[in-house]
């Protein structure tokens, strides 16, 4: 086996599939475009959902990529040996192209063969889904594997629960196959296999197989196009081909863990508490780093994305305070991640100074905030009837002021007090319940949601950015978008709030575009050709060197991926229904279209 690190991996995997025939596309943002669903890009197919079910790709229908992704819903799972809020997914895509041979054969070529990774075949396992009363045992699969090299004796036939995607209850979905290490522990049992937790086997790569349409009835109709989406975590794999005990080992934390040792003067792996704060310090300051970073970039607030990244930035100053960081000591963490991903994401590059300040700010408001949250835990004790803290008031100490359990425990023990630990457990869990759906863990659609309402008001949303731009100038620029069937929210840059009257100016000038009944107009331009016409790029360097570019007669001419009306008479009414801050130097448009 070579040896293995994040840089030769990710460019091995990209070389790979594009030698056959896969166009290299740029990871898409980490804030997902105008997808109420999620707050984050939370998987390799998340931005390609539009393709899969069926949209023209305008790179065509073989695809590959290193998609940038967070994931919260685990956020104190962080510290393991595996949980990260922020990784990096490598994906191949085929578009109603190749399907099961082709994809599983590729796969054991990338894997085993002395040109690319030079994994040993009798270390491999694999698992394909086992059939039942809705769709057949994946034999196709089976036999594929077993003439690639695969012992059959390590194939292994598992139901749905592990071997089939789907998105939600209903929609496109299919058998997957999923590739696994042999670590070489003993077998748990006679029955051992890919579905135990025991730790012989740990899952590299999964290559799915959408070939169904899942209805609201449950039954299962043959999808028109078939698609294979396949997923491959880098720091997981990075992690489990090295025999590395956990991610933060791998030459992608290797650096920061240095920096966090120097700094706080202890060891990594001196002890438990120590190694688990040295892990949540060098996780929660990466995913920082990428948010702030993003082209689409977030600041911390107290709402949606923003309230996510506050909560990772303050849970990095509370478990670097255990450890003896310094106030200031995150952006020197932050300056090693820029140094280390600089000519990946070039994004963070261009975003540098933004990071830095952020991180700054975000610092020393928690520091005022603990503060804060000590009066308060004295409040508490000033009015307590007994000797225990209800669980109710310790999770609030927790989630509003930043309180972890041990530090009330602490104070209360200082005092001779006791906290309803059961009951914090309990309100945790609700939180965490609560946490997981808002964090994107289950995603139905977006751009996938082509219903005529959301199209019309993803349309609608070109003609107000070209509106605002023409009454405010060129500063503005989009820095956000979620739209539901209801209403259309818009983020853009602009340095203060505008007037009434700019706001019905602008209103105007969308309801006029929309009065002229505007053919909309959509094209496949080589990216450099799309910009020297003048076509608006909202997102950084994600295209790749084709572009769909949606023209709308004299008024706009964007890069977007879709989905779009086929003429502006279809949009009805524009209605502003209010204008307010974002975050600094961003504003906020919340907008309806109604019909007559």
């Amino acid at each position: 086996m070579k040896e293995i690190n994040s840089k030769n991996l990710r460019q091995t995997f990209l070389r790979f599939f594009e030698e056959r025939g896969h166009a290299v596309i740029k990871s898409a943002s980490l804030i997902p475009e105008n997808d109420p669903s999620v707050l984050f890009t939370t998987a390799g197919m998340h931005p390609l959902i539009p393709y899969l079910m069926g949209q023209t790709h305008p790179n065509g229908k073989r695809l590959t990529d290193v998609q940038k992704c967070i994931r919260t819903g685990d956020i104190d799972e962080v510290g393991d040996n595996s949980h990260c809020t922020f990784f990096e997914m490598l994906g191949n895509w085929s578009l109603g192209d190749y399907f099961k041979e082709q994809s599983i054969r590729w796969s054991y070529e990338f894997l085993t063969s002395p040109e690319y990774l030079g994994l040993d075949k009798n270390r491999l396992a694999v698992s394909v889904f086992a059939g039942d009363e809705d769709c057949a045992r994946d034999e196709e699969s089976a036999r594929v594997w077993q003439e690639c090299g695969i012992a059959k004796d390590r194939i292994f036939y598992l139901p749905k629960k592990n071997n089939w995607w789907i998105a939600g209850a209903t929609g496109p979905c299919g058998a997957d196959t999923e590739i696994f290490w042999d670590t070489g522990k003993e077998k748990c049992c006679d029955d051992c296999s890919p579905a135990c937790d025991c730790g012989k086997y740990i899952e590299i790569w999964n290559n799915v197989f959408m070939q169904f349409n899942k209805q609201p009835d449950g039954t299962y109709l043959p999808l028109a196009q078939k698609n294979v989406d396949t997923g491959m975590g880098l720091e997981r794999t990075v992690c489990v081909l090295n025999g590395f005990e956990s991610v933060y080992e791998t030459d992608v934390f290797k650096p920061a863990i240095e920096k966090i040792e120097e700094l706080s003067g202890k060891k990594y792996g001196e002890d438990e508490k120590t190694t688990r704060a040295m892990r949540i310090v060098a996780d929660h300051v990466r995913s920082a780093v990428f948010l702030i970073g993003d082209d689409m970039g977030i600041v911390p607030s107290n709402v949606d994305q923003g309230y996510v990244l506050r909560r990772l930035i303050r849970r990095a100053v509370r478990f670097g305070n255990q450890i003896g960081l310094n106030k200031g000591d995150l952006t020197k963490i932050a300056e090693v991640y820029v140094d280390i991903y600089k000519d990946v994401y070039r994004e963070l590059v261009r975003n540098h100074a933004k990071i830095i300040e952020e991180l700054n700010k975000e610092e020393e408001k928690f520091l005022h905030t603990l503060v804060g949250g000590e009066k308060e835990f004295n409040r508490v004790v000033d009015r307590l009837d007994g000797d225990v803290i209800d669980g109710a008031t310790a999770f609030k100490l927790y989630d509003t002021y930043g309180f972890p359990l041990e530090m009330t425990v602490e104070f209360a023990k200082e005092r001779g007090l006791k906290v309803d630990e059961k009951g914090f457990a309990d309100c945790f869990a609700e939180h965490q319940k609560l946490s997981h759906d808002a964090s994107g863990q289950r995603f139905k659609g977006g751009l996938a949601d082509s219903s005529e309402a959301t199209t019309n008001l993803h349309t609608a949303t070109h003609l107000l950015q070209a509106s605002l731009r023409k009454v405010l100038g060129d500063e503005v620029a989009q820095k956000g978008s979620n739209i539901t069937p209801e209403r259309l929210r818009f983020d853009f840059s602009f340095h203060r709030p505008m007037t009434p009257e700019e706001v019905k100016e602008v209103e105007k000038l969308v309801n006029e575009a929309i009065d002229r009944k505007i053919p909309v107009v959509c094209e496949e331009l080589p990216i450099e050709e799309a910009r020297n016409r003048g076509a608006i790029g909202l997102f950084g360097d994600k295209y790749g060197e084709v572009v769909k570019v949606y023209t709308i007669g004299d008024v706009s001419m964007e890069m977007c991926g879709g989905p779009h009306a086929a003429n502006t008479g279809d949009l009805g009414k524009f209605v502003i229904t209010k204008e307010q801050s974002s975050s600094s130097g961003v504003r906020r448009i919340k907008a309806e279209l109604h019909k007559d």
